[in-house]
C-alpha cells in the first residue's frame, strides 16, 4: 500500500534503538512505540484534522491494519496515554537520524541560486499559539500560552540542520548557544539574533553570518568600498562599533552594507564577518532567508502542528516531532524513488490514497498536464 511503501523508508532497526534508550515500550503489550508512530504517522500524511477522525479511519478500513503494521483498531485512549507517558526523546532522536539520512541524500544538490563553497543556513524560529488554560507549561504572554519551533534550516537542500522546541517566552538569540557551527559555512538571521557576543563565537569557529543591523547600532566607518548603486547597494562599510559593550563583545571589524529593495521600496542594513564575496551576494544572501519561512509556511499548511492531540508537555513534543519525520521522509522517499515532483504533490497523492496498492514511482511516471479547452458554444455574453 502507498503507506507502507512511505513507512518502509523509515528503518525499524533505528528506531528500536531509540525506543530502547528510553525503555519506550516498558510493560507495553500490544500497542508498541512503532505502532504509535504509524498511527500518528497516518494521521499527518492523510490531513486528518483529529486523533479521533485518525482513529476513525483507521477503524473503517480494519481490514488493512495487519498490512499497515498496526494489528488491530486503536482505542483513542490507548494512542492518547502513549503520547501523554511515552518519552517524548524517542521521537526526537529518530527524527534526527532520518535528518542525517537525508542530509547523505542530498549531499551535493544546490536548490537555491547561490554558488558558494560553504554551505548556508538561516535561523529562524515560527510560533504556535496555544490556549493558556490548558497548555500552563508553555508561557508566552499575559493572555496566552506558545510554543516556538526554532529550526537552523540548509537553503540549498531544504533539509533542516537542526530544531529545538521551546516555550514561547524563550528568546530567540539564546539559540544562538545550541547551533552547530561548521567551518566556512554562513548563517544568515534576522535582526531579532544581533547579540555580538554570539556573533563574535561564529567569527572565532571560522564562519560567516549574515544579519540585519539594529537602528540604535553604534560604529565608526574605518574604510569605504565604492558601491553598485545599480544594484541597489548605497554603502559598503567597514566598521568598528563604539557602543560600550559591543565594542568588548566584538572587538573587531565587521562589514556594513546598506541595501535599497526598489521592488518593495525597502531599505536594510546588514552585518558580516566576510569582506570578500561581493556585496550583491550579500543581499542575495539574506534575500534566500525566506527559504525557512517557506519551511514553516509548507509545514503549517500541510502537517498537523497547529491543533494539538493532546496536552501536556510529551504530547504536543511528540506530535511536532513525528511531523518533522514525516517531511523528511517525504524527502527520502522523493530522493530514492527518483521522483521530480514536489513534496506537496507527493503527500496530496499519498493523503487521497493511503491504501492503493500501486508503486509510488509509476503513479508519478509520465505524467501529462495538458490544457484542457472548452467545447465553442453560443453563449451570451455581458457587456
Amino acid at each position: 500500500m502507498v503507506f507502507t511503501q512511505i513507512m518502509d523508508f523509515a528503518s525499524q532497526d533505528i528506531f528500536k534503538v531509540c525506543v530502547n534508550r528510553y525503555k519506550g515500550n516498558y510493560k507495553s503489550k500490544d500497542f508498541s512505540c512503532w505502532k504509535q508512530f504509524l498511527c500518528m504517522a497516518f494521521g499527518q500524511l492523510t490531513h486528518r484534522e483529529s486523533m479521533s477522525d485518525t482513529l476513525l479511519c483507521l477503524k473503517l478500513n480494519a481490514d488493512k491494519l495487519y498490512h499497515l503494521g498496526i494489528g488491530k483498531a486503536v482505542n483513542k485512549s490507548t494512542l492518547s496515554r502513549s503520547n501523554e507517558n511515552r518519552d517524548w526523546h524517542i521521537f526526537q532522536d529518530f527524527g534526527l537520524k532520518l535528518i542525517e539520512e537525508a542530509k547523505r541524500l542530498y549531499e551535493g544538490d544546490n536548490q537555491s541560486e547561490l554558488n558558494l563553497k560553504g554551505r548556508v543556513f538561516a535561523l529562524d524560529s515560527t510560533t504556535v499559539d496555544l490556549c493558556l488554560e490548558v497548555f500552563l507549561w508553555a508561557p508566552f504572554r499575559s493572555t496566552k500560552a506558545a510554543v516556538k519551533i526554532h529550526t537552523l534550516l540548509d537553503l540549498k537542500t531544504s533539509i533542516p540542520e537542526f530544531i529545538f522546541i521551546s516555550e514561547g517566552n524563550v528568546h530567540d538569540v539564546k539559540i544562538m548557544d545550541l547551533i552547530p557551527v561548521q567551518k566556512g559555512s554562513y548563517y544568515i538571521m534576522d535582526k531579532a539574533y544581533v547579540d555580538f557576543e554570539r556573533l563574535f563565537s561564529i567569527r572565532q569557529q571560522r564562519a560567516y553570518f549574515v544579519v540585519r543591523a539594529k537602528e540604535n547600532m553604534q560604529f565608526k566607518r574605518i574604510t569605504s568600498r565604492i558601491p553598485d548603486k545599480t544594484a541597489g547597494v548605497l554603502c559598503d562599510q567597514d566598521i568598528m562599533l563604539t557602543g560600550i559593550n559591543s565594542s568588548k563583545r566584538y572587538p573587531e571589524q565587521l562589514r556594513r552594507i546598506k541595501f535599497h529593495d526598489s521592488e518593495y521600496n525597502r531599505t536594510f542594513v546588514f552585518l558580516t564577518n566576510n569582506f570578500k564575496i561581493k556585496a550583491q551576494t550579500v543581499t542575495q544572501l539574506y534575500k534566500h532567508r525566506w527559504g525557512v519561512e517557506l519551511f514553516f509556511k509548507w509545514i503549517k499548511q500541510n502537517l498537523k502542528v497547529q491543533s494539538f492531540w493532546g496536552f501536556n508537555e510529551n504530547a504536543v513534543k511528540t506530535q511536532i516531532w513525528i511531523a518533522i519525520s514525516v517531511y523528511v521522509l517525504v524527502l527520502i522517499a522523493r530522493k530514492k524513488l527518483k521522483l521530480i515532483n514536489s513534496p506537496y504533490e507527493i503527500i496530496q497523492y499519498i493523503s487521497l490514497a493511503p491504501f492503493e496498492k500501486r508503486a509510488i514511482h509509476e503513479v508519478f511516471l509520465n505524467i501529462e498536464n495538458q490544457d484542457v479547452k472548452e467545447q465553442k458554444c453560443i453563449q451570451l455574453k455581458i457587456i
